[in-house]
């Protein structure tokens, strides 16, 4: 499938138009949200050993997230039917994007750096092992041999305000360079007042 090149970043201050997503669970979400802040993420593909280390701790401390004010919506270059064979179990909203559409509307970005960077080595080898551990014993699946959309993704973090505005933004420099939670947490709470009305942990 032919593929845009990305556009230029986006910045803080740019403002995301209205729409609405079908999730791989079959429901839509909303983005920008009228009532949180949206923390919209770009991941490479289904079964990314890297990714899935990630999102990991995003579930561990998901309830601290919502009680934030933070909505989850994640975004891969995968199809909607294989992603569902590897984030069924995910409390939050996962987009499949494998035309890359999103991405390059967001100006996310494939390079070698991906992978290459000596920053990422650390963090790949520890989730290829402890995914190879977890698939010997039946707890989560090998990816798929052939990825359409590549395995060079780099990823990428936007907090979107309730008007639509991007209140922050990350474009990773590497597989394993997004925000942690912590920083996330962080920003939601520097972003309150001007995300307007926030609901009540």
């Amino acid at each position: 499938m032919l593929m845009r090149r990305p556009a230029r970043p986006l910045r803080p201050g740019s403002t995301v138009t209205g729409r609405r997503f079908d999730t791989v669970s079959g429901g839509p979400v909303g983005v920008p949200d009228p009532d949180r802040l949206v923390h919209l993420q770009f991941r490479r593909f289904a079964g990314c050993p890297v990714c899935h280390l990630h999102l990991r701790s995003v579930v561990r401390r998901h309830a601290e997230i919502e009680a934030a004010g933070v909505r989850e919506v994640v975004v891969f270059h995968s199809s909607a039917e294989e992603l569902l064979r590897h984030t069924a179990d995910l409390p939050f909203a996962v987009v499949a994007d494998p035309g890359k559409r999103l991405y390059a509307e967001f100006g996310v970005e494939s390079a070698p750096r991906a992978l290459l960077s000596p920053r990422a080595w650390g963090p790949v080898v520890g989730a290829v092992l402890r995914g190879g551990w977890e698939v010997l014993r039946g707890r989560e699946r090998l990816p798929a041999t052939h990825q359409p959309g590549g395995r060079l993704g780099l990823p990428a973090d936007f907090l979107i305000g309730t008007d639509g505005r991007i209140l922050a933004a990350k474009y990773g420099e590497h597989v394993y360079d997004q925000w942690p939670v912590d920083e996330l947490l962080f920003l939601a709470s520097s972003h309150r007042p001007a995300a307007g009305r926030l609901p009540a942990g």
